[in-house]
């Protein structure tokens, strides 16, 4: 009884170990399965990290381009604007200058009649003309004025610019501080604020 007890489990134990061998290679291949599938996961997911850092840096550029080439087209736009409201402030400048030759004619015509000879009644004729002539001036300035040109003329005592006056000589004069300016030989003028022609002077300095 006890032969046949140990034969019948041992043909049980030699059924059995097949089995058990197979399940252990399963085990063991799906253990190395997983570890593939582990490694090509993180391999994709490298690549993944790698594509999204190149995008992102592909993003950046481009978006430094279009904000330089929207900065170039507001500077540009910008400057095409100055360029019309010059044109517009400034387009008469060469008339303006031709017209001011006109003014100082004029002008040295009222300043050469004498001052007695227009306030006497022996020549009403000269008045007249006199008169004629400082309305004409008047209604230059008015005009002048009215586009934007106006008269640059430094009362005496004002300090020197260069941005506004023409030195034609510095010499001592009494009462003037140096620097200052101490006559005016020909008025300047100004267009929208731009000097168009600077005042002649002369100016003061040191004894």
């Amino acid at each position: 009884m006890s032969t046949f007890l140990f034969t019948h489990c041992m043909a049980r134990t030699e059924r059995a170990s097949p089995r058990l061998l197979c399940t252990a290679a399963q085990q063991k291949s799906g253990q190395g399965s997983e570890e593939d599938q582990h490694a090509e996961q993180s391999a994709a997911e490298k690549g993944l990290a790698e594509e999204k850092g190149q995008l992102e840096d592909q993003l950046k550029e481009v978006t430094d381009k279009y904000k330089r080439a929207l900065a170039d087209t507001e500077n540009l736009r910008t400057r095409s604007q100055k360029m019309v409201e010059d044109s517009k402030l400034y387009g008469i400048q060469r008339l303006c200058k031709d017209l001011l030759e006109v003014a100082d004619i004029l002008e040295k015509a009222t300043e050469s009649v004498p001052s007695e000879e227009v306030s006497s009644q022996k020549n009403p004729h000269l008045k007249n003309l006199y008169d004629g002539l400082v309305m004409t001036d008047k209604q230059m300035q008015k005009v002048f004025a009215k586009h934007g040109l106006v008269k640059l003329n430094p009362d005496g005592g004002q300090k020197f610019d260069p941005y506004e006056h023409e030195a034609l000589f510095h010499a001592p004069v009494e009462g003037k501080e140096p620097g200052t300016v101490a006559v005016v030989t020909k008025v300047g003028y100004k267009l929208h604020g731009r000097t168009l022609r600077p005042a002649l002077v002369g100016v003061a300095k040191a004894p």
